[in-house]
């Protein structure tokens, strides 16, 4: 039965309500889990990346495997106990997985020879092959790296991974860290606006040519004005990419603000997102980022418009006694096209981090089109996700990451902490009861 959405006042804010929505949970015991993805190989089993560099098989019955599917720990950075945005931060299976056994990780590596020494580490995008025998188990000595990425500093690595119904692999990458654009390894205009880097970007390259890859022809830098594997660029710390699975197939990327706002973009190719000209829709002031000037540029340096989020809400640092301000981090989700929870068709499922930088106070959100394009901020409406233990859609945890799996159906990837220890990571699975 379809099950109506109302809409219920809790103070200023408006969460969305569907009987009996819930959250279920499905596995426990990680450190940060921050992917979940269908293993693809016909038996309904999923792949859980633990932050901290190691990636499970989780089986149907929500047991884990008995051996890792993969351990890189020993390739990794040396990561802090506390909170760190360094580790694995992106998986993704080849579309052709069951025939090529390939698939594509994101992590974080020692620093390069060669890269300036005052730098925090190297980014690897690297491909590798499961074993032959076994789907579950992957070939470590398979690894392929693609890509390398100098760090100057510890956050805002972005990495999250997925490919397009065009079958290339699209990566989204943070402006390199710090804070404002600034500071070492940061161009003068930004790192966002600056197309001689990678940084700042979601990047669009082709697995299947070329060596280490090849450039899709119609990537909108391929004869110049740009580094090649760029698709569209103004980006701060892109943390969730995602496809529709339905509709236009279209790609949203959500944008962790710096102090006043957190966004959704809908990515177009060569479309330039604003940062560090722009936070959210406002004006941004690199000197001084808690006073949005009134005026700024409606174009880039080189004459490309500043495209704005379809999605905007108030960051609590700098709203602190706004009830609209959900959260702090903005953490990206996907559209949902399941069949349980019907009341949810066509909705951008997404969350906040935490609405507190020392306690776990996530809070799960919904964007609604509306009746007209969707290709700016007005045309949708953003609200808490009310469940039926939560009906202000706030959770006890930081919820790091949301996933999909092969139905279509919505999970949360949560820590009872800000940092990277224990064992308080969990993944819930969002239900009608």
């Amino acid at each position: 039965m379809l099950l109506v959405l109302s809409v219920v006042l809790a103070g200023a804010t408006r969460p969305l309500r569907a009987a009996g929505l819930n959250l279920k949970a499905v596995a426990e015991g990680f450190t940060s889990p921050v992917v979940l993805a269908s293993l693809a190989d016909g038996s309904g089993r999923l792949l859980l990346v633990d932050q901290i560099g190691t990636v499970h098989v989780l089986n149907t019955d929500g047991s884990l495997a008995d051996t890792l599917f993969l351990d890189l720990r020993s390739r990794m950075t040396k990561l802090n106990e506390g909170f760190d945005e360094r580790g694995v931060l992106g998986l993704a299976l080849h579309p052709d997985f069951r025939n090529n056994r390939k698939f594509y990780v994101y992590y974080s590596a020692p620093l390069r020879q060669g890269a300036p020494s005052d730098w925090d580490h190297t980014s690897h995008l690297s491909e590798f092959k499961v074993t032959t025998d076994n789907f579950a188990k992957a070939d470590h000595d398979s690894e392929r790296v693609l890509l390398q990425l100098d760090q100057p500093y510890f956050n805002h690595n972005g990495g999250r991974l997925a490919f397009g119904p065009d079958g290339h692999l699209y990566i989204a990458l943070g402006d390199g860290g710090n804070a404002n654009d600034v500071g070492r390894g940061h161009s003068e205009m930004g790192n966002g606006q600056d197309l001689s880097v990678l940084l700042g970007k979601i990047l669009r390259i082709d697995v299947n040519k070329g060596e280490p890859y090849g450039i899709p022809g119609d990537n909108p830098f391929r004869e110049g004005k740009g580094r090649p594997e760029i698709f569209a660029y103004g980006l701060r710390n892109p943390w969730g990419i995602s496809f529709d699975r339905g509709g236009t197939h279209e790609m949203f990327a959500a944008d962790v603000g710096q102090t006043m706002y957190e966004e959704v973009n809908l990515i177009t190719k060569g479309g330039n997102y604003g940062w560090n000209i722009r936070e959210g829709n406002a004006c941004f002031d690199p000197q001084n980022p808690k006073q949005p000037p009134e005026n700024c540029p409606d174009k880039a340096a080189n004459g490309d418009p500043l495209l704005g989020p379809v999605m905007v809400y108030k960051n609590k640092n700098g709203f602190r006694r706004d009830d609209d301000a959900h959260g702090i981090s903005v953490t990206g989700g996907y559209v949902y096209r399941g069949k349980a929870i019907p009341s949810l068709q066509g909705k951008y499922i997404y969350a906040d981090w935490s609405g507190n930088w020392a306690l776990p106070d996530g809070v799960l959100l919904a964007g609604t089109r509306g009746s007209s394009s969707g290709d700016a901020a007005g045309d949708w409406t953003v609200a808490p996700l009310a469940l039926a233990d939560q009906p202000n859609g706030r959770l006890p945890a930081y919820v790091v990451a949301l996933a999909e799996d092969e139905a279509g159906e919505i999970y949360l990837l949560t820590n009872g902490r800000n940092s990277l220890a224990g064992k308080t990571g969990k993944v819930h699975k969002l239900v009608m009861e």
